[in-house]
């Protein structure tokens, strides 16, 4: 799966990625709460509406204040070491509740099902370990963890995904939702413990993909992003039909529920992202002109290592097509710096290819070795740590530039953008972005707006995460 990372990204009003603070739902008519704190990926923030609707229906209501909480549950993530050691640390804060309460405390998602043996041994505060395909049977191992039996179930599945469950939207600005479109990874990259902890691919039938969307139009909802570890591999049948349903057929489907609603999508495989999708986004204002295509290294000696079944020159001819077709597209990547075997050769193939894609937003970390994977069963992890940690800074300083000079051009121009919500730092702005992905802050002035409003932003200037504007029409 490809990762957004935040700790190396340059600085902006977002903060995907992050653990967030439970949603806020009414709760006086809930006699049991939980508090939920999720970790990683767009996909484990997306699990975890699934687990707050699985646990609503069962009489359990929300809290932001874990210390009130009669359960406790962390949606973990395992791609990278630092990710599992913030986990564990957070796990031994909640030591003292549980000693004080008797609060139930569960483990989820990827991290749960990589670890499961030592969750339940080495942390004895754990009650529940559940894998990211049994979260229906959540209710029926809180009844067992109740009466003092460790709960379980990190058994995968080959065809759950969710689609009969209405998510419960969390931390929601009411603006924004993601939407699972399939579950899995087919794709073996060898650093990746994906395939090992999410399983084999399944795609959501595009029925309730579509429904889904457009109860969220209908709500107020003005985007969403469509979510699976490869979106350009889904793939459905419609029986009904007689027709093939690909991720094109589908993005389209949903930018046709209205004009209004912005589509997104996270994330394309260099591999599978077709022209069929690149002339569907040309074709709907409405699907945002921008693509997150991860490289992770721009040596194709490394590539290979690293099984992404491409190489550097094939990447960059990709590269080439999407600017044919979509020519002011925005662009982000994911790069891993210092991957077993690297040299400084391969090193300055990443500078190079940077220098040549000069993307809009990258996420960039130093390789992390995951036990289990392919990676770490065929390679030696040999790139020290201080010439992993020195590359990784080169490769940020060229993206800071990179990130700069895409705000830069687009000073002196507008954009229609929709409105999130205020600013976090002014209450008399308003934040937004425009379609290509950038976060954009404007004065509110005397405009009778609201959040979910489209309105038109000239762009007076900008930092290297923001632009900064004022509003020029409205819609």
């Amino acid at each position: 799966m490809e990762i957004l990372d935040v700790q190396n990204k340059v600085h902006d009003e977002s903060k995907q990625g992050e653990a967030y603070s439970p949603f806020k739902l009414d709760t006086t008519q809930y006699k049991k709460r939980f508090y939920i704190e999720s970790y990683g990926c767009a996909m484990n923030f997306s699990d975890s509406e699934i687990v707050a609707s699985i646990l609503h229906d069962e009489g359990f209501g929300a809290t932001k204040n874990f210390e009130e909480a009669d359960l406790i549950l962390i949606n973990t993530c395992s791609i990278r070491e630092k990710a599992e050691l913030t986990i564990r640390k957070r796990l031994t804060e909640f030591r003292s509740i549980k000693r004080k309460n008797g609060t139930l405390i569960g483990v989820l998602g990827c991290m749960a099902e990589r670890l499961k043996a030592k969750l339940l041994e080495e942390e004895k505060l754990v009650d529940l370990v559940i894998g990211p395909d049994a979260y229906r049977s959540l209710p029926g191992l809180i009844e067992e963890a109740e009466t003092g039996q460790k709960g379980v179930n990190v058994l995968l599945s080959r065809d759950e995904t969710y689609a009969d469950i209405s998510p419960v939207r969390l931390n929601s600005n009411g603006v924004c939702a993601f939407v699972s479109i399939m579950r899995g990874c087919n794709n073996m990259c060898s650093f990746c413990v994906v395939p090992f902890t999410r399983g084999r691919e399944r795609s959501r039938d595009a029925y309730s993909i579509v429904a889904e969307a457009q109860d969220l139009f209908n709500k107020g909802f003005r985007e969403v992003t469509l979510l699976g570890q490869n979106v350009d591999s889904y793939y459905w049948i419609d029986e009904q039909k007689d027709e093939t349903i690909t991720f094109a057929k589908l993005l389209e489907q949903v930018a046709l529920i209205s004009p209004l609603l912005r589509v997104r999508f996270s994330t394309s495989h260099p591999k599978d992202i077709t022209d069929e999708v690149l002339f569907t986004i040309a074709k709907y204002e409405n699907i945002c002109n921008y693509i997150h295509l991860p490289v992770q290294s721009g040596s194709s000696r490394v590539l290979q290592l690293m099984n992404r079944t491409y190489t550097r020159e094939w990447y960059i001819a990709k590269v080439n097509r999407i600017r044919e077709i979509l020519p002011t597209a925005g662009l982000s990547t994911d790069i891993i710096a210092g991957f077993c075997t690297e040299t400084e050769e391969d090193h300055r193939d990443t500078y190079t290819l940077m220098e040549y894609c000069k993307y809009d937003l990258a996420y960039m970390y130093f390789y992390s070795e995951r036990p289990g994977t392919l990676a770490a069963k065929r390679y030696e992890d040999d790139v020290p740590e201080d010439v992993k940690k020195r590359r990784l800074q080169e490769i940020i300083d060229l993206h800071r530039i990179h990130s700069l000079e895409s705000m830069q051009r687009d000073v002196n121009k507008t954009f229609k953008v929709l409105i999130e919500g205020n600013s976090k730092k002014s209450d008399e702005h308003w934040f937004g972005r425009t379609g290509h992905n950038k976060v954009v802050i404007f004065p509110k002035e005397n405009y009778n707006l609201n959040k979910g409003d489209y309105v038109n932003v000239f762009v007076k200037e900008c930092t290297a995460g923001t632009l900064l504007g004022t509003i020029e029409t409205l819609f």
